[in-house]
């Protein structure tokens, strides 16, 4: 799982470094103000959603890793139950496990929630943001007209 994260991790930087080759040479070709822009523009977006790739990414690495745990968590528990007779003592303990484990889960919830509202958001700036550079776009060439 890590190794597939990692793998596409890298991929991702390797299109992000091929896309500003890219438009570095188109910038090198057409020397226009306007052209210019538009390609600053381009590669900020680019920077963008890479980035937000990127942090999506991380955090779902984390959740894998916190679920991991919660696994061995739960098993060493179980094993620990099986092992010692079933006193009340034990019963009770078993409840609290129970207990904490739910807790765990909300929390991991929750988590996940934020993350989807982070993203979210960061979509609705990005949609912003292109829909401003469009009117500055658009003012540009009528003024240039």
């Amino acid at each position: 799982m890590m190794m597939m994260m990692m793998m596409m991790l890298m991929m991702m930087m390797m299109m992000m470094l091929m896309m500003m080759m890219m438009m570095m040479r188109m910038m090198m070709m057409m020397m226009m103000m306007r052209m210019m822009m538009m390609m600053m523009m381009t590669m900020m977006m680019m920077m963008m959603t890479t980035m937000m790739m990127m942090m999506t990414t991380m955090m779902m690495m984390m959740m894998t890793m916190m679920m991991m745990m919660m696994m061995t968590m739960m098993m060493m528990m179980m094993t620990m139950m099986m092992m010692m007779m079933m006193t009340t003592t034990m019963m009770m303990m078993m409840m609290m496990m129970r207990m904490m484990m739910m807790m765990m889960m909300m929390v991991m919830m929750m988590m996940m929630m934020m993350l989807m509202m982070m993203m979210m958001m960061m979509l609705m700036m990005m949609m912003m943001m292109m829909l401003m550079m469009m009117m500055m776009m658009m003012n540009t060439l009528h003024i240039s007209r």
